[in-house]
């Protein structure tokens, strides 16, 4: 059971995509971007490598104007080394990806020219994918699509759509049940009608319920079932409803207790869960370590700490000693106490004294190497901060300073992630 994320990598460098608008999307600039993108993506896939996290949703950003006529570069021969170069770390890892093209990707639609877009853009994923040389065990996540007033009819021409597919897209289709249109029940109905997989999405169904009662471990099995050996695993989308948010939005980080409760109810399954929230790796990480433990690679929780630690600092003086304390443990036994004080940490309302003393340390990392004008500069930005309790400013200047003195150790920090 492999528990990942989706498209943004949080707290490390050098992984963030680019895009460009329409008016400047030149054959040169798409072509610098491309590199760029794959680049980060490179990056990225060697982050959830060393890290242990072998399940990750790729952005349909990787290639800018992707499916779109304004893009006619041939970037799958142009870039066709450094997409195998990152298909066989993918492969040799054990890693699975998908990619999950936009709501705009309906291929139900009454209408024919939105159709003919959502075709050009499963034909644009699938050969990203297979560009990269990955087999159908590495999916694209498609919804049903909207009910138009009329679901049975919605439904006919989804299959219908469907049917005339590729087999190439075919292959690498699962559907999954929506928080609005079409439930855990019908897709469930339409997935066995095709004979695709389908991936259960628990705040979806949570969200719009099927008629049929089932509890959520005997949903999540029956969508087993139209999995195959061919398509790899069964996996399964997990989120939690943000508070005070719109129904069906994501919260900013995963509960663990509610998480564990959750993993162990399932854990007869074999299943992967993909968790949809807003700190990404983050959570992948926090609920991957303290679910198993076992799979954590050596100095894991060393490297978490290192990341954490001014952040949490900067929340909790009190948290940060005790966080010091715990890391003279075995991480294998410490794993849940330790998120559960990143847990707590971030529950505590940081104060101007707290947030000044974290600045103050990571500015440590400087203090012997910079010039008169850095120095002169941090302090008043600091002074700033303390008298407005506002310390973005503060933070864009010790970063930059990172970047200028090359400290890939504070690059890499969650502490410039919270801009407060």
């Amino acid at each position: 059971m492999s528990i990942g994320y989706a498209c943004v990598t949080l707290g490390v460098y050098g992984t963030a995509m680019h895009t460009c608008t329409a008016k400047n999307a030149d054959g040169e600039t798409l072509r610098r971007i491309t590199s760029q993108n794959l680049n980060a993506l490179e990056r990225v896939v060697d982050y959830n490598i060393d890290n242990g996290l072998l399940l990750y949703r790729i952005s349909s950003d990787i290639i800018p104007f992707g499916s779109h006529p304004l893009n006619t570069q041939r970037w799958q021969e142009e870039f066709a080394g450094k997409l195998l170069d990152i298909g066989r770390k993918i492969r040799k890892s054990g890693m699975r990806v998908s990619m999950h093209p936009g709501q705009y990707t309906v291929i139900n639609s009454p209408r024919e020219e939105v159709v003919a877009r959502a075709l050009d853009d499963l034909t644009y994923h699938d050969a990203l994918l297979s560009a990269l040389g990955l087999d159908n065990r590495h999916k694209i996540v498609l919804h049903i699509g909207g009910v138009y007033e009329n679901k049975v009819d919605a439904t006919t021409r989804f299959k219908n759509a469907y049917s005339c597919l590729p087999e190439s897209i075919k292959g690498r289709l699962i559907l999954e049940n929506d928080e609005r249109c079409f439930s855990a029940e019908e897709v469930m109905d339409i997935a066995d009608s095709l004979g695709a997989p389908a991936v259960f999405d628990i705040l979806h169904h949570k969200i719009n319920p099927s008629k049929e009662q089932r509890t959520i471990g005997e949903w999540i099995a029956l969508f087993g079932n139209t999995w195959h050996d061919v398509d790899g695993r069964q996996k399964m989308h997990y989120a939690q409803q943000a508070q005070g948010g719109r129904p069906g939005a994501h919260s900013e980080t995963i509960g663990l207790t509610d998480f564990l409760a959750f993993y162990h109810m399932i854990s007869c399954l074999d299943v992967d869960i993909m968790l949809e929230v807003k700190d990404k790796n983050l959570s992948a990480l926090k609920c991957g370590y303290s679910a198993q433990p076992e799979t954590m690679p050596k100095a894991g929780l060393q490297k978490e700490w290192a990341r954490y630690k001014y952040d949490i600092l900067s929340h909790s003086a009190q948290i940060y000693h005790q966080m010091t304390e715990l890391m003279k443990q075995d991480a294998k036994t410490a794993v849940k106490e330790f998120y559960g004080l990143v847990e707590q940490a971030y529950t505590t309302m940081p104060t101007v004294g707290a947030q000044e003393n974290a600045a103050l340390h990571v500015w440590g990392y400087f203090k012997d190497q910079s010039t008169e004008k850095e120095k002169n500069e941090f302090f008043k930005r600091l002074a700033k901060a303390v008298s407005n309790e506002d310390f973005s400013g503060v933070k864009s200047h010790l970063y930059r300073m990172a970047e200028r003195y090359e400290m890939s150790y504070l690059l890499n920090a969650y502490y410039f992630l919270r801009n407060k």
